[in-house]
C-alpha cells in the first residue's frame, strides 16, 4: 500500500500540538482538515491552528483562530 504525502496538524492553547494524520493523499488531507477546522474545539477556541505540510514539509494550507484560512490566501489563489 502506497503512502501519501500530506499530514495534518492542530496546535492547541495550551502549546501542544497533535498530528491528526500522516502521509495520506490529498483527498483524505483536506477532508480531515475541513473537519478540524469547524469542530467545537476550534470554534471554542480550545484548536487554535491547523494545518496541512507536504512530504518536504512545507505548509500548503493553514487555518487559524479568528482569522480563519490564511494560506493560501485568495492572492495566491
Amino acid at each position: 500500500m502506497a503512502q501519501g504525502e500530506f499530514s495534518v496538524c492542530q496546535f492547541f492553547e495550551d502549546g501542544s500540538y497533535e498530528y491528526t494524520r500522516r502521509y495520506v493523499d490529498v483527498q483524505e488531507a483536506t477532508d480531515v482538515f475541513a473537519h478540524y477546522t469547524n469542530n467545537v474545539a476550534c470554534r471554542m477556541g480550545i484548536t487554535k491552528r491547523v494545518i496541512i505540510t507536504d512530504g518536504g514539509d512545507s505548509t500548503v494550507a493553514e487555518w487559524q483562530h479568528g482569522k480563519g484560512l490564511i494560506w493560501p490566501n485568495k492572492e495566491q489563489e
